[in-house]
């Protein structure tokens, strides 16, 4: 049995996974899916000063909480940022990083310094706009999204502390060696920032790597293909 943990993605949190759960559990394995501060059923606590660390702390306390070890560390989109922070922060606790469609920073990048110009203005005005300066609105979920999965989830997708995408990620390396996967999602239209990720893989040691016919959200789109895939990426 493998004990997946999960770094959700940005307007989201641990709710989104819900069509995993039981698929995983039918395999033998455990899911925790906690919400970062200031998301979710958490959206009660943001605040203007909720940046990247306190994400990275929320998902590292709870592998010390709840006293987990050797977990298969699941970041989704944002998430990415999160799980790397966890992964060198707490690197005993964690057997390995799987990256879904997920940002994977080096150490002083922010996830805005990992776009182009032109998304950073426009995160930024956004948030000058319609999130006092200091939150920024969901994204909307892609077109193939069915329309009883957009009525569950966008209610529940609430605005993200701004702080998380600007703040850039301190590394000190002590998860360098742990094993990593990439898992790109392909039904991507253009300005796609996830494929210099997914080249990354492809290229560096250390490294596995797979597709999926999905787009972005396969724990909602996909969630059979995603759990047979996690099953076999549990096993180094």
């Amino acid at each position: 049995m493998a004990t997946f943990v999960v770094a959700h993605g940005a307007w989201s949190a641990g709710w989104a996974w819900k069509k995993m759960h039981p698929l995983l559990q039918e395999m033998g394995h455990r899911l925790v899916t906690p919400t970062c501060t200031g998301i979710g059923e958490r959206a009660h606590l943001a605040h203007a000063g909720i940046d990247l660390n306190t994400h990275i702390t929320d998902i590292s306390s709870v592998l010390h909480c709840e006293d987990l070890n050797d977990v298969v560390l699941i970041g989704h989109s944002y998430g990415g940022m999160v799980a790397t922070g966890v992964a060198d922060r707490v690197a005993q606790r964690v057997a390995q990083v799987v990256y879904l469609d997920a940002f994977v920073p080096l150490n002083g990048q922010s996830l805005l310094s990992l776009q182009s110009e032109g998304n950073r203005r426009q995160v930024r005005e956004l948030a000058q706009s319609t999130g006092g300066g200091w939150q920024v609105p969901a994204n909307p979920l892609p077109p193939d999204t069915s329309a009883d999965d957009v009525a569950w989830a966008m209610p529940r997708r609430v605005k993200q502390p701004l702080q998380t995408f600007e703040q850039p990620i301190n590394l000190t390396g002590a998860a360098d060696l742990k094993p990593k996967t990439y898992i790109y999602c392909q039904k991507h239209g253009p300005g796609d920032v996830f494929r210099q990720f997914a080249d990354r893989a492809r290229s560096e040691p250390g490294w596995r790597y797979f597709e999926m016919d999905a787009s972005h959200n396969p724990h909602i789109t996909v969630p059979d293909e995603l759990a047979r895939l996690l099953d076999r990426i549990s096993t180094p």
